[in-house]
């Protein structure tokens, strides 16, 4: 039987319950070559440490967890991250943007960008900014849904292989 895909948030307590799979997530997204701050070599410890480190912005509201989950397992991440300085209490980054390889091009991807600038929104912050690898099925995302590039800084990050890759960065107005 086949399930609907539901996208929700994610609170610290069942997200702290959770770690191996959000950790999961965030491997097979490396293993897959995305450029999402690790290396290849990326641990299941290292994954959900990165995601214990989360918890206490998102208990204590500075960040959001989205999650897309079929049926009882989770497959996709993305987080928001409330710009703290008392000058940007308007803007937000988005990051952890992650489905997993098995339910990548089915719309996933989108449906949590279109859920997390909803949240932003909600949230009252209208500049969104987030930074991917140029050329990657991110970037393509991105710019499919309207987000504007304004810039690409050469040799910015190290794919998981260790080689200099460029970064686009970029913002949408919500």
């Amino acid at each position: 039987m086949a399930h609907t895909v539901v996208i929700r948030e994610l609170g610290a307590a069942e997200a702290e319950q959770r770690l191996d799979e959000l950790g999961a997530i965030l491997r097979d997204a490396v293993e897959s070559g995305a450029s999402v701050n690790f290396l290849q070599g990326f641990t299941q410890t290292e994954a959900e440490d990165f995601w214990r480190g989360q918890l206490a912005g998102i208990a204590d509201g500075g960040r959001h967890l989205l999650v897309a989950e079929d049926g009882a397992r989770l497959i996709g991440t993305v987080v928001l991250t409330k710009a703290p300085q008392p000058n940007q209490p308007h803007r937000a980054d988005v990051g952890k943007m992650l489905v997993l390889a098995a339910h990548r091009r089915r719309g996933i991807g989108r449906r949590l960008l279109d859920a997390v600038e909803t949240l932003a929104r909600d949230e009252g912050r209208t500049l969104l900014m987030l930074d991917t690898t140029l050329g990657s099925s991110g970037d393509l995302l991105y710019r499919s849904c309207g987000w504007v590039e304004y810039g690409i800084v050469p040799g910015h990050a190290l794919s998981t292989l260790g080689v200099p890759t460029a970064t686009a960065f970029f913002y949408k107005e919500v």
